[in-house]
């Protein structure tokens, strides 16, 4: 595939990116106002491996394509989890399988050693792009890319493409998962109030809203829940962090702007919640868990006991699926 310069929204800055080129990693930098920005590309990881604003880390996990949720009450009923349960295995295990690097519109070859000694401690860039593709563990496997646009800005402009395929199942979800290092304060997001799922949104109303921690609904049974459809952005504020040497807890924000997209933001990641039974199995809250969502499939709950979620609410794993969404300096 060629550059998609395209991706970048109108309008921005030309400013000059800071470019390294590591043996096994991409680094950029770049300052917007008073706010630096860093972020680390892994070609042996195999994503980005790091997102430093204004000195605080939001990255614990490089972010993975995300294609389970857990099992709700209903899926259970109508026997979805025995149907689609691979795609449970597809969303912890995936490899990156191959990936490419643009500059200012242009392919270079993959600039890990010894490719990346041409390269000089003064490279800079108006915009910078990186793909990774990643293969599924399914039977038939199948691809996702993940392209991370940097302009001089600082935004990063996220291109997912799922790759359908015929005879695979029906997908719970799919999106992209970031886990952060720490528990979040709070999150403020505009969009519909409260819970909503693509079945489950006509009594939302449109505006902004402020949720304070990371809520998880107390089900008996843990299952998925704070889900976000149609929102346009969500900001994330973080204090705690993970490095000891910083005497004060200084508040950070992250701005994901999704123009219509779905979103959940909790303590726990969809295998943590399958594999509880009981609220008080689930271990002690520790990180963020941002899914930005392209497609999710409805909950139904027209019949507990075995009644199918609606057909226009069904994700067909053999038809691609593709969409964007970007993180900003604020």
């Amino acid at each position: 595939m060629a550059c998609t310069n395209k991706l970048v929204p109108e309008g921005t800055g030309r400013k000059s990116l800071q470019v390294v080129y590591g043996d096994v990693t991409l680094g950029i930098s770049g300052r917007v106002e008073n706010k630096d920005f860093r972020y680390i590309f892994s070609y042996a990881r195999g994503g980005m491996e790091s997102l430093v604003i204004d000195g605080k880390e939001w990255l614990y996990r490089i972010p993975s394509p995300t294609f389970w949720r857990a099992t709700t009450d209903n899926d259970r009923g109508n026997g979805f989890p025995l149907k689609s349960g691979i795609w449970m295995a597809a969303d912890a295990f995936i490899r990156c399988v191959g990936g490419r690097v643009c500059v200012d519109g242009k392919e270079i070859s993959m600039p890990i050693a010894p490719e990346n000694n041409k390269y000089s401690e003064e490279e800079t860039a108006e915009i910078l792009e990186i793909t990774y593709i990643y293969e599924t563990i399914t039977v038939p496997r199948t691809q996702v890319e993940v392209t991370y646009q940097v302009n001089g800005e600082g935004i990063i402009t996220v291109a997912v493409h799922y790759h359908g395929q015929p005879e695979l199942p029906e997908l719970p979800v799919f999106g992209l998962r970031f886990i952060m290092p720490t528990c979040a304060d709070r999150y403020i997001y505009e969009g519909l109030s409260g819970e909503t799922y693509p079945d489950r949104k006509a009594g939302g109303v449109e505006g902004v809203y402020e949720v304070s921690g990371l809520p998880l609904t107390p089900y008996l049974v843990p299952q998925d829940c704070g889900m976000h459809m149609d929102t346009k952005w969500v900001t994330v504020y973080r204090s705690k962090e993970l490095d000891n040497t910083r005497k004060e807890e200084k508040m950070g924000e992250l701005r994901f702007e999704l123009d219509g997209l779905a979103f959940s933001c909790l303590p726990y990641t969809a295998c943590e919640l399958e594999n509880a039974t009981h609220m008080e199995e689930l271990p002690p809250e520790r990180r963020t868990v941002l899914c930005i969502y392209g497609a999710v499939r409805g909950v139904g709950g027209i019949d507990s006991w075995g009644a199918d979620v609606q057909p226009p609410y069904h994700i067909d794993g053999s038809r691609d699926i593709r969409y964007s969404f970007r993180i900003c300096v604020e």
